[in-house]
């Protein structure tokens, strides 16, 4: 057994989790590759996260194996990687095993030559054959028996897949930004893929629309497009009644294996929650679905109650998996339930009255019986007090279950997501502990993920910043968050550290001719390819983040310079969003904040604590014109650039709306400013 070393002093708690297996691990950097070099054998790289259900599977199977582990400690140096750490390695190599075999996923398995060019891919490898797939063992005879005697031919592929990999260019930006044409294109895509039965878009397994729904939303507010907006609010209320919501808990699972929601992959990550969070505030904040106002206030209080972390960050994911009570880790163990369950615990009337209510069938919608949670009916037909008791009843017996794992590093981009998510629901709702829960994580970044010269370190764990760069992502959500929170509590402090972070993207992430945008910046470490994708995945890209803060922050300032990055970047979604809509919901949404101006509000009063500007700056918040910045203060106050000779009217507080350079008359009163606002 190797001891605990390479693996001990990391702050991933995936990488811990492998800390102790039989298998040498290291980390990735460059020891690796050197030992590699000086005993002339292949590098496995094995990538994975912690609440990866699969990526458990293969650990037990294989790498916890100690016959595994030696023919591996003997043939090959194995690299363990962290996907959420290191994005960049994860992208690479990825797009690697995308093009030569079809498909990728997780845990992702690659075989690398000492110079890092892959030459063998896969993702999940079985203990012995099956289902077509060879064992793990015989891959990795395969893998040895090439390098030692084909050697030659192993290199010669090794180098042609990282040449193919280095030649490939992403899609041109188009000239200008985009039009009411594209956006029209875009919107008239998203219909032809929308599914008008169960709502979201395209088939099984089927993913929360996070990006698509806030450009849904802001498309809606700005033209008043009803189906826009009737696609965002059904695909809204069909996951909030399905299974990959949690009906007693809150929160959302990462995705449906189904197209009806109903049976979730059931892992719990912090940017889907976040991003969520913030759309169906959006969505009551268009609308005023009572729906919408609960699904968002029980997803920051999911945020905060189970994923904040003692420095005040937000942990990254919690497991899918959990101990089902005999010793045994299962999928979804901690969150289904079977009538039987629910009688035993209830009797057999609420327990019969709560199967009813919840979905939960004696057939079972998921394994072996059990049933996950749904609301199939409409609650009114269903008596409130009587439910809520059960709710808590059954939430209680919930919590003396073995509760899943949580990877409890804390990642910059995620906690920007959450950060602007949380800011501005606890505003909209007057939720002032939500607003402080924002707060904290954003001091915590400072303190803990941000240097003198302005880089971010991507990820935490325990208040201990780890050695990995911020990527784009980083730069752009955090930035995003602080702007969010800079509008929300009128400190312009926050405003001041993003444009700290977008002078970073500005410099180091920007390619200075075409103003294209890269993924990892100009001085971090070189892999085979420097990865650039603008397309949105289960976060937005950092392109289009970046596009969208760099907006946001040219309107706070006026700077021509990060208007100027911001419309450079558009011109990939003008490109990509008349074809790939789905991929570039986020690009669309700064779009539209684009073409709206974006509105700039200045609400000025005698103090932040005065009810009459208080009731101004609420207004503002709560408008829907895509991607307006508000700020509020004293008059002339020097915390932010637009209340600069904005003064009282006849000594009441008072709102200036401004967009393209020109500005209307002030006004006093939050009916006229909404009225402002709501103007075309």
């Amino acid at each position: 057994m190797v001891p605990m070393n390479r693996l001990a002093d990391v702050t991933s708690p995936y990488l811990l989790q492998h800390a102790d297996n039989p298998v040498d691990w290291y980390p990735w950097g460059p020891e690796a590759f050197e030992e590699a070099r000086r005993r002339d054998v292949p590098i496995l790289l094995s990538v994975g996260y912690s609440a990866c259900h699969w990526c458990h599977v293969m650990a037990h199977e294989s790498f916890e194996d100690q016959a595994t582990a030696d023919y591996l400690n003997e043939n090959f140096v194995s690299v363990k990687v962290d996907r959420e750490e290191r994005p960049d390695v994860d992208a690479v190599y990825m797009e690697a095993v995308q093009a030569a075999t079809g498909q990728g996923g997780w845990p992702m398995t690659v075989f690398l030559t000492p110079e890092a060019e892959p030459f063998y891919f896969g993702t999940y490898f079985p203990p012995r054959p099956a289902h077509g797939m060879p064992s793990f063992g015989q891959v990795l005879e395969g893998v040895h028996q090439a390098w030692e005697g084909r050697r030659d031919e192993v290199t010669e592929v090794a180098g042609k897949i990282t040449r193919d990999l280095t030649q490939r260019e992403i899609v041109q930006q188009a000239a200008g930004t985009p039009g009411e044409e594209e956006l029209a294109q875009a919107l008239l895509g998203l219909t032809r893929e929308y599914d008008p039965q169960r709502g979201g878009f395209g088939g099984a397994p089927k993913f929360p629309p996070s990006m698509a729904l806030e450009f849904l939303l802001r498309h809606h507010a700005r033209t008043g497009s009803e189906g826009a907006l009737q696609m965002a609010a059904d695909t809204c209320e069909r996951m909030a009644r399905g299974g990959i919501y949690d009906q007693l808990g809150g929160g959302f699972a990462r995705y449906s294996v189904d197209r009806d929601w109903v049976v979730p992959h059931f892992e719990k990550m912090l940017y889907d929650n976040a991003l969520l969070c913030r759309v169906y505030a959006h969505l009551w904040r268009a609308t005023g679905s009572d729906l919408a106002r609960r699904v968002a206030l029980e997803t920051a209080d999911f945020l905060v109650s189970e994923l904040r972390t003692e420095e005040g960050g937000f942990a990254s994911a919690l497991d899918a998996d959990s101990d089902d009570g005999t010793g045994q880790h299962v999928e979804g163990a901690y969150y289904v339930w079977t009538p039987e369950n629910l009688r035993a615990l209830l009797g057999d009337a609420d327990g019969d009255l709560a199967a009813e209510y919840f979905g939960v069938t004696d057939e079972g919608t998921f394994e072996h019986g059990q049933s996950v949670l749904q609301l199939p009916q409409a609650e009114r037909v269903f008596d409130a007090e009587k439910i809520a008791s059960v709710k808590e009843r059954m939430l209680a017996e919930r919590s003396r279950r073995p509760a899943p794992g949580r990877d409890d590093k804390v990642v910059a981009a995620w906690n920007g997501l959450a950060i602007a998510a949380l800011a501005e629901t606890g505003a909209y709702f007057d939720r002032p502990d939500l607003i402080e829960a924002a707060v904290a994580a954003a001091d915590h970044l400072v303190r803990v993920h941000l240097d003198e010269h302005g880089h971010l370190t991507r990820t935490s764990r325990d208040g201990r910043a780890g050695a990995n760069s911020g990527v784009l992502e980083d730069y752009a959500d955090v930035a995003e968050g602080f702007l969010a929170l800079a509008s929300v509590t009128g400190e312009g402090v926050w405003l001041d550290f993003a444009g700290l972070l977008l002078d970073q993207v500005m410099t180091r992430f920007t390619d200075p001719e075409s103003g294209a945008l890269y993924d990892t910046a100009s001085d971090a470490e070189q892999l085979i390819r420097r990865p650039q994708d603008p397309t949105d995945n289960a976060t937005p890209s950092g392109w289009s983040a970046a596009a969208a803060a760099l907006l946001s922050y040219a309107a706070h300032t006026g700077s021509d310079a990060h208007r100027t990055a911001a419309e450079q970047a558009l011109g990939v979604v003008k490109a990509l969003g008349p074809r790939v809509p789905r991929f570039v919901g986020w690009g669309l949404a700064a779009a539209e904040a684009q073409l709206d101006g974006p509105r700039e509000v200045a609400v000025v009063g005698p103090s932040l604590t005065d009810g009459r500007t208080a009731a101004l700056h609420r207004t503002a918040l709560l408008t829907g014109a895509p991607g307006a910045v508000v700020a509020v203060g004293t008059p002339d106050g020097e915390e932010f650039p637009l209340l600069a000779h904005r003064p009282l009217v006849d000594g009441a507080p008072a709102a200036y709306v401004c967009r393209n350079f020109t500005c209307e008359a002030p006004v006093t009163d939050p009916d006229a400013l909404r009225a402002a606002l709501d103007g075309g």
